[in-house]
């Protein structure tokens, strides 16, 4: 995903009201920006002025031109936190073939109901498809005070939607279609995925469930720059803490 133009580099002061955010640009002008992002934000949001990159619509009627896209957390890390970016950043991987657990010869399509669900991704054609696929924008590091394990968690907020979503990607299996939950690791300090369980122990509940029946969980990493922001490559997935 390639940003033209490229990204600016602001400071972020505030996220307030979940949508919005003050920023104050290089010149010392302050505007107020979109924040994407239903989630906490924990441990992306820092509580002290961070830098952040934002985009520009290029929309003057907007009621807020910019995009806040990235923040760059504890220990020297940037995040992603635009998590409508987070579904088109699979895709784009999936299509060009580079993740090679998810073949995309049969075809690939968005928003692909499923009982009553509907799942980012799927596998095959749109009317039957034989794979599908659920994506989650993972974010929730280490804080300041924490070590840098490298360990990004997932979700960093209670999720009943999340939960959901397992039960259904286990209802898939049950079918004899193929489920996938796809962890897309917006952290540049990622080594490894796991679930949140201090944050959500039933989403991580849910998650082991799942995986024992059958259900794959794939997890990358994102390489975030003020050009491009690209799946860069694959991390092991810790079901639980340490292992």
């Amino acid at each position: 995903m390639k940003f033209s133009p490229q990204l600016e580099r602001v400071t972020l002061l505030r996220r307030y009201k979940r949508f919005m955010a003050d920023v104050v640009r290089d010149d010392g002008s302050e505007i107020t920006v979109h924040c994407p992002n239903t989630g906490s934000m924990k441990n992306c949001v820092l509580g002290e002025p961070q830098q952040a990159l934002i985009s520009d619509s290029g929309n003057p009627k907007r009621k807020y031109r910019h995009t806040l896209e990235a923040l760059q957390v504890a220990h020297g890390h940037w995040a992603g936190v635009n998590t409508s970016r987070t579904n088109a950043l699979v895709e784009e991987a999936v299509r060009s073939g580079r993740v090679a657990e998810l073949d995309p010869c049969s075809g690939v399509e968005r928003e692909v109901k499923y009982t009553d669900s509907r799942f980012d991704l799927a596998l095959g054609e749109r009317a039957d498809p034989h794979t599908f696929i659920e994506v989650k924008n993972v974010t929730l590091g280490p804080g300041p005070e924490d070590a840098d394990d490298g360990v990004i968690a997932f979700p960093d907020s209670v999720t009943e939607r999340g939960q959901k979503h397992l039960r259904t990607l286990m209802e898939v299996v049950a079918s004899g279609r193929r489920a996938v939950l796809f962890f897309c690791v917006q952290h540049s300090g990622a080594t490894a995925a796991r679930p949140a369980d201090e944050i959500d122990q039933r989403y991580g509940e849910l998650l082991r469930e799942a995986v024992a029946a059958g259900v794959e969980v794939l997890a990358w990493r994102v390489a975030l720059s003020q050009t491009e922001f690209v799946l860069e490559a694959p991390v092991p997935v810790l079901l639980t803490r340490g292992t």
